[in-house]
């Protein structure tokens, strides 16, 4: 019997009402964002972490010497967007006084998904050498993954960044990938059984004793619940948070707000 397909079970844009009209009102706000920044001196753009083009982040800073770092990794399957439709969500960070980058990463089918968790974690070094002080990383959809997917033993680091980081917030993550070879995404990421499980964070058998949240809308697909459980099972350091009222695209709205509850379960 053949396994069944699971594409509909990680579908999330057909849920939502005018899904189609998000992606490019976060892209409005992101460069209205940018502007305003820029026209102030806070915001510096197109960091090279990497030689690829995409190999870029950009830093925003607040009005005060920064408290520490916030890392923001945009979802998208691996295979979708960059940082351009994301700057707005530093402003939460940013009135805590916390300094905030959010990186573009190369996509699949250009790179595996091993490869872009290597990508991040070279990022977060040049990031953590811009900015003192603890590091709080956060990340939604497959950006959830991205995140607390550093914390796993398997990786290794040039620099401090393990002893320096303070907290994790996934949004909506995607911690189990074993689920994903039954989707027809995978024609794109081209995972299989043996690639899923080493990407799957459920299944790190060490990892970095952090607090985790797993953060997710209570409207969200039924999966994405699931997942969020999957990693407060697997991961003693993790909790699970249901949002009221949130689906996949608007999760993540609190991190423009200083004092949302998603702000709080990231830096408290």
């Amino acid at each position: 019997m053949s396994a069944p397909d699971l594409s509909d079970a990680y579908e999330n844009g057909k849920y939502i009402d005018a899904a189609e009209t998000y992606p490019p009102r976060w892209a409005e706000k992101a460069k209205a964002f940018r502007n305003r920044l820029g026209a102030r001196g806070k915001c510096q753009l197109n960091i090279a972490y990497g030689d690829h083009p995409r190999e870029r982040f950009d830093l925003f800073l607040p009005d005060m010497a920064p408290t520490g770092l916030v890392v923001f990794v945009h979802g998208g399957y691996w295979k979708a967007f960059d940082k351009s439709a994301w700057s707005h969500l530093a402003a939460g960070a940013l009135a805590r006084g916390f300094a905030v980058a959010i990186p573009s990463y190369r996509l699949a089918p250009d790179i595996a998904v091993a490869g872009i968790t290597r990508q991040i974690a070279r990022m977060i070094e040049v990031a953590a050498g811009e900015i003192a002080g603890p590091i709080y990383l956060t990340g939604h959809s497959a950006g959830g993954h991205l995140v607390t997917r550093m914390l796993c033993s398997d990786l290794t680091w040039s620099g401090c960044f393990p002893a320096r980081i303070a907290g994790v917030v996934s949004i909506s993550g995607l911690h189990d990938l074993r689920p994903l070879l039954q989707t027809g995404m995978n024609a794109v990421l081209d995972l299989d059984k043996d690639t899923a499980a080493a990407e799957s964070v459920i299944l790190c058998a060490d990892v970095l004793p952090v607090p985790v949240t797993a953060f997710v809308g209570a409207n969200e697909r039924p999966a994405f619940i699931q997942q969020a459980r999957w990693l407060a099972r697997a991961w003693p350091s993790a909790t699970v948070h249901i949002q009221p009222d949130c689906h996949h695209f608007n999760v993540i709205d609190g991190l423009e707000q200083a004092d949302s509850v998603l702000m709080t379960k990231l830096l408290g």
